[in-house]
């Protein structure tokens, strides 16, 4: 990877970290069986702000540095960058294939509640969520569609050229600690 696409995903990085909180910085989750309203609010808030920010980025790189199908695919450095992020804790991100063809075999639907909500993308809408109790804490599970948005999309992707604009080739599923 080139020092400018090194230095864009880093910034990226950086923003994505600064505008999430580290754990360190977080308070109690409080009662894990019936976390606040408001609390859940505020994660589903956060997750639809990671989704722009990520969905953006994703977009911008492929505009930008994608050019044949032998350049460095931005779902790649996404799959890099979300690996990395959900190894720090600061929440769990993956990008999954939607389309029954992944790429590669470790982004498909890793359980029931991906598994499901590839389902409920598929038949048009662009948001599933549900609260979870792991370890004591109260998390949000959340599942949001990606699209095709321009023809460099399925550049990398033979079998994806029959997918038409707007529809899910994949998904970015997220677990976000309701505090």
């Amino acid at each position: 990877m080139d020092k400018t696409r090194l230095m864009v995903v880093g910034i990226l990085v950086f923003a994505t970290l600064s505008l999430s909180g580290h754990p360190s910085q977080r308070g109690s989750a409080g009662d894990a069986a019936s976390p606040d309203p408001a609390a859940v609010e505020r994660a589903r808030k956060t997750v639809r702000m990671l989704d722009d920010v990520y969905k953006s980025a994703i977009v911008l790189i492929t505009d930008k540095y994608v050019h044949s199908k032998d350049d460095y695919p931005a779902g790649r450095i996404a799959v890099r960058w979300f690996d990395g992020i959900s190894k720090k804790g600061w929440h769990e991100v993956r990008l999954i294939d939607a389309t029954g063809e992944p790429y590669s075999p470790t982004n498909v639907a890793k359980d029931e509640f991906d598994k499901e909500g590839l389902k409920i993308l598929k038949s048009g809408k662009d948001f599933h969520d549900k609260v979870v109790v792991e370890d004591g804490k109260p998390y949000l599970r959340a599942i949001t569609p990606v699209p095709v948005v321009m023809d460099k999309c399925v550049l990398c992707h033979a079998h994806y050229k029959q997918a038409k604009k707007g529809e899910p080739i994949g998904a970015l599923t997220y677990k976000v600690l309701i505090e």
